[in-house]
Formats: C-alpha cells, structure tokens, sequence
C-alpha cells in the first residue's frame, strides 16, 4: 500500500507583506484589504536569491531518510504547477538529480492538474511501486518534488483569490509501509471550467467548495470511512475564507483544519499538502493509527477538484 516514508518541507524566512507586493502586482487599495481582511493572506515567503534548483535542494537537505538509501529510488517526480519554469535547456529536475546521486532513476515532471498535481504524484508513484517491488523491507523508493518560484505575475496571484509564496517539499514513497499509509485517492477533472468568460469564472466560484466537498466525500467513501474518522484536513492553502465556508458546508470542526500556513506562507503551489503534514506532526495533531484527509484543487486548462485518505 503506497506509504510516504518521509517528509521534508522548506519554507524561506524572508516574508513579505501583502502591501508591499501592491505595486509590482498592480493591486488596489480594496484588493489588498481583501486578501488580508477577507481572506486572512497577511504575508507569503520570498527567497529572491533561490532560483528553482536551489529551492529543491533545501527541501532535499532535510530529508534525512533518503541518506544511504539512493540506490532504492527508482522514480523522482516532480509535482509542479506551471508548466514552464525556465528557458530551455535548463532543467532544475535533472540538475537535482544528478546533485542528489539519483542519475539512474527515472526522472518527469506532473503538471497536468496544477496545483493538484502534488496529490496525483503520490498516486503515480504508488502505482509505479507496486508495479516493480517485489518485497515491503528493502523495495523501491520514489521521491516527490515540490517548489516553485512566484516568477510571473500569473505565478504570484490568482484572480482576487490568493497569493503565491515560494517553498519546496521533498517526499520519499514506498509501495509498502506501516504509517501514513493512502487509503484512497479520488479526483474530478472539470475540462468544462476551461474558459476565460467572466461568466465561466463566476461559475467555477459558484461550484468550487460544492466540487470539493463532493471529490472528499467521494474519498472518505473509498476507504470506507465519514468524516467523524478523521482527525485532521491538510487543505490546499487557497485562504482563510474557503476553508471556513468548507467547514460550514461539511459539518467539519475548522480547528480540525491545518490553517497555520495560510496567512504567512500563503498558498505554495503543490508543496501546500506537504507542509500542512509537517505542521500537523510538529503541533502534535497526528498519533499512531489517525486518519487524515489531503485535499487540493488545481485550476488552469479546467480545474482538477482532489482528496486522499491516510492513516498515520
């Protein structure tokens, strides 16, 4: 059963204030009250110095478990939102693996559901892993990447929704393991919202919590649980206001939901999950035998609506 064997998240220190970024983004006086009042995004993390390599890497340094384990990594994915990072020939991926003693493992990047993507790479490298291992003591090992730089416009605000701050996560996958085991994963790919009519965005504003909550109920329906099984949600790091109207809709205690993140990193493309599950560990919010819920969605080309069960 696909299990993340361990978790290493970096965050930059530098943060930078949500007024401070209204002249370079353009911003109103009425958008930045809106992202800091309405949807609680008070700050987001900066590394200017850190180009897209060097924020894998800092993910990477920390994860102690892949040391003297190279050899077993058989796939490094790497969870990404945008589809172009850097001009070609550049490729952080291939220059991270080559960095981490990981040449020989095979290499690609997930793009295909944004900032869902994080989530569709567990499941990708679970399947990937039960295709090949042959044992749960000593099978192969995949690693997941997640990092990217607010190096756009597009790359640093989505509409008057949220505000992108830099990170980067590295996670090591097994096929078999005995903690943070995935129950289940579902995802609802909406090609329909692929659209740039106001009218399409009105509706995708309209159906995102109903969409989710549905793609989360769906999981919980997998692995043959509700909602009263799960002790804690790691949410994708949109804001403050979606998550306490998804708590509304779901019935769901909101000091349930990992929201520490939210207003001082902001939302970090893919790595959201992974940092949310480092400060559920480090709060103490997750024991032995615990079921958590991952959820995620991805807009961009459509919009991917994503959830995954787990049992620490």
């Amino acid at each position: 059963m696909t299990a993340l064997e361990a978790v290493s998240v970096y965050l930059p220190r530098t943060r930078v204030p949500i007024e401070s970024l209204a002249g370079p983004l353009g911003l109103t006086d009425m958008q930045v009250k809106l992202f800091r009042r309405f949807h609680g995004l008070r700050e987001v993390r900066r590394d200017p110095d850190a180009s897209p390599y060097d924020l894998l890497m800092k993910a990477a340094a920390g994860l102690d478990a892949l040391r003297g384990q190279e050899h077993r990594v058989r796939y490094v994915l790497y969870a990404r939102t945008m589809p172009v990072t850097g001009p070609y020939p550049v490729n952080p991926l291939h220059e991270v693996c080559r960095a981490l003693g990981l040449g020989h493992a095979l290499a690609f990047t997930v793009t295909h559901q944004s900032c869902a993507s994080g989530l569709l790479a567990i499941d990708m490298a679970g399947r990937l892993l039960a295709a090949d291992a042959s044992d749960g003591q000593d099978g192969p090992l995949a690693l997941i990447l997640s990092g990217e730089k607010a190096f756009t416009r597009e790359a640093q605000v989505f509409a008057d929704t949220t505000v992108f701050g830099e990170g980067a996560s590295a996670c090591l996958v097994s096929a078999f393991g005995a903690r943070d085991r995935m129950l289940s994963y579902a995802s609802s790919v909406r090609g329909d919202f692929d659209s740039d009519t106001g009218a399409n965005d009105a509706r995708l504003q309209r159906e995102y919590r109903p969409s989710l909550a549905g793609v989360m109920r769906q999981a919980l329906d997998e692995a043959g649980l509700t909602l009263d099984d799960i002790r804690v949600v790691l949410p994708h790091n949109v804001n403050l206001v979606t998550w306490q109207r998804m708590c509304v809709l779901l019935k769901f205690p909101r000091d349930r939901v990992v929201l520490d993140n939210i207003p001082t990193s902001g939302h970090v493309f893919c790595a959201d999950v992974f940092a949310n599950y480092q400060t559920a560990c480090e709060r103490g919010l997750l024991q032995p035998g615990d079921r958590y819920l991952a959820a995620a969605v991805g807009a961009g080309g459509g919009a991917t609506f994503a959830a995954m069960v787990f049992e620490h």
